[in-house]
């Protein structure tokens, strides 16, 4: 762990504003493996995520709510439920509901009968009970995690670092279940992206790039910051294999929402070339992101950066933005309220009336009730948009 200590890395980690990604507590008894520290003293984990590939084609005309429903129990013991456990499992519900209405009182309100509890009961029952936080693993890169790797294959697992609680200024290094949403529909529209070239902006740790580079020809996966862009760039190396059968390649760069440029410096690690500004000016069709609609301004910078990138662009483009509605209590309203989502989504309507004689944007929902090729649960707080956009001069 080199010079950092125990105490260092509590005051550099766990502070006040500490966000955690609710991907990473889906599963509160999986295995973390903790493999560095990064360049601020925050722990990197890595994480395999397994693609669900045996949902075939028939399987994807099914509803998306079927298919999810098949799979709950597949995310919690990795194997399918077979029709005889389906059958078994119904009849255990039956009976466990029989003879119920004999336990309600007068009121309709179920009485439990309770009996004293021993110590010797509380400690039982306390060793028998399922740890609720994650168990964290830790190895040199050198060292194999043998358990892991027998379980992944090359074609069916994605291996992401991340952190997994970081300020909010960091939350791009930890995975998001939105950018799992996105990744499911490039899966199941695969064909549609197939040999596109594809930008993200505000990629994160690069899973959707990463899931978009098995499929398109080329991706441009973009955010801001040496640290998160060479975390984003050890995920593309770790995935390298997925991206090799179809021949995609992953070029992971520098993009600042807030600047009117493209980086060019030739001394910055993750500048772009002339050579890849034009290249992304002649054929991208496809614009995408992610969970990245958590501050106003940083949401303005981002529909301003979309227009400008569109604007410039010489092929008709297609945006996908995925969202989580998160409700949070305000003293100020005295209520629930999204006002993130809020923003977001009165900035998708003024772009959608925009009227500047230059671009025309068709902005449409996508219902999420497509396949799920990933583990992580799809709450319906979840939202994925479409905008078309076109030049009109």
């Amino acid at each position: 762990m080199g010079d950092v200590t125990e105490k260092e890395m509590d005051n550099l980690t766990f502070k006040s504003d500490t966000v955690l990604s609710d991907v990473h507590i889906h599963c509160p008894n999986k295995r973390h493996l903790m493999v560095r520290l990064n360049a601020v003293g925050q722990p990197v984990f890595l994480s395999y995520f397994k693609l669900l590939w045996n949902t075939d084609n028939s399987a994807s005309e099914k509803s998306g709510r079927e298919a999810t429903a098949e799979r709950e129990h597949q995310y919690s013991s990795g194997d399918e439920l077979c029709d005889k456990d389906r059958n078994n499992l119904k009849n255990e519900r039956e009976s466990n509901t029989e003879g119920l209405e004999a336990l309600l009182d007068d009121d309709g309100d179920l009485e439990v009968v309770r009996r004293p509890r021993s110590t010797s009961d509380l400690e039982a029952e306390d060793l028998s009970r399922d740890r609720v936080y994650p168990v964290i693993l830790m190895k040199g890169k050198e060292d194999a995690f043998e358990d892991e790797e027998q379980e992944c294959t090359c074609t069916d697992v994605v291996k992401i670092e991340h952190t997994m609680a970081t300020p909010l200024e960091d939350v791009g290094k930890q995975v998001w279940r939105a950018a799992f949403l996105l990744a499911d529909y490039v899966l199941f529209k695969r064909d549609m992206f197939r040999c596109c070239t594809v930008l993200e902006l505000g990629a994160g740790t690069g899973v959707t790039s990463i899931i978009m580079g098995t499929v398109a020809s080329r991706v441009y996966c973009t955010d801001v910051g040496d640290d998160l862009l060479a975390m984003c760039e050890q995920n593309v190396a770790l995935n390298k294999h997925l991206m090799e059968p179809g021949g995609g390649e992953i070029k992971v760069k520098e993009l600042d929402w807030l600047k009117d440029e493209f980086c060019t410096d030739p001394e910055a690690l993750f500048s772009w070339s002339e050579e890849e500004i034009a290249d992304l000016h002649d054929h991208c069709t496809v614009i995408m992101a992610a969970d990245v609609f958590y501050d106003d301004d940083l949401t303005d910078a981002l529909f301003r950066t979309l227009y400008r990138i569109t604007h410039n662009l010489k092929k008709s483009c297609t945006v996908f933005l995925a969202i989580e509605k998160r409700l949070n209590f305000t003293l100020r309203h005295m209520d629930i309220t999204c006002e993130a989502y809020s923003h977001f989504r009165n900035t998708l309507n003024d772009l959608e009336n925009l009227q500047d004689g230059k671009m025309k944007y068709i902005v449409e929902p996508i219902k999420p009730d497509f396949c799920q090729f990933l583990s992580y649960e799809r709450i319906e707080q979840l939202e994925l948009w479409k905008i078309t956009a076109d030049q009109l001069t």
